[in-house]
């Protein structure tokens, strides 16, 4: 089936999807507000990202570097669902009086810190920094919500459309 742009930009405003709008704006609209209120003294609150020093440092087409960032917002978008999922099963750990290991936690922020690094997302970097060293768990869902929040702000559309991807994945 052959569809247009306008109809592919129409399907996209379907009332079923109208949850993810919304989820998309109040990212973008109460995002700060959520930094500011937990995650202040990371310094990260003002943070824009531009992709120009990316360009000039691995001199790459502007282009290039914009794909490249939604690349990395489906990742991050991806990944915050397994952050959440080892958070969980550590908290799942400490009821039971287990040790805790944040291995797995580290290795999948060790994974993304490579790109944003590459990428020079500086906000993520420094989050992804202290995913990597806490020790308590409600400080690390607050980094992985202040990262997704991040991630979307870089390219709303593309947050959108991955999130309604895996809302329909999930739903299979």
């Amino acid at each position: 089936m052959n569809y247009t742009i306008t109809e592919n930009i129409t399907d996209k405003r379907r009332p079923e999807n109208a949850h993810l709008r919304h989820k998309i704006d109040v990212m973008m609209n109460d995002g700060g507000l959520f930094i500011e209120k937990n995650l202040m003294h990371l310094n990260i609150l003002n943070y824009k990202y531009d992709a120009k020093e990316a360009v000039e440092e691995l001199s790459l087409e502007k282009e290039i570097v914009l794909q490249l960032i939604e690349d990395y917002v489906i990742q991050i978008l991806k990944s915050k669902i397994t952050f959440y999922k080892y958070i969980h099963e550590l908290k799942k750990d400490l009821l039971d009086g287990k040790t805790l290991d944040y291995t797995e936690i580290r290795n999948l922020a060790h994974k993304n810190l490579g790109v944003v690094r590459n990428l020079r997302i500086k906000d993520a970097e420094i989050l992804l920094e202290a995913i990597m060293v806490a020790e308590d768990l409600d400080y690390l869902r607050l980094c992985v919500k202040a990262l997704e929040i991040s991630a979307t702000k870089l390219n709303p559309l593309c947050a959108y459309e991955t999130l309604n991807l895996i809302a329909v994945k999930n739903s299979l």
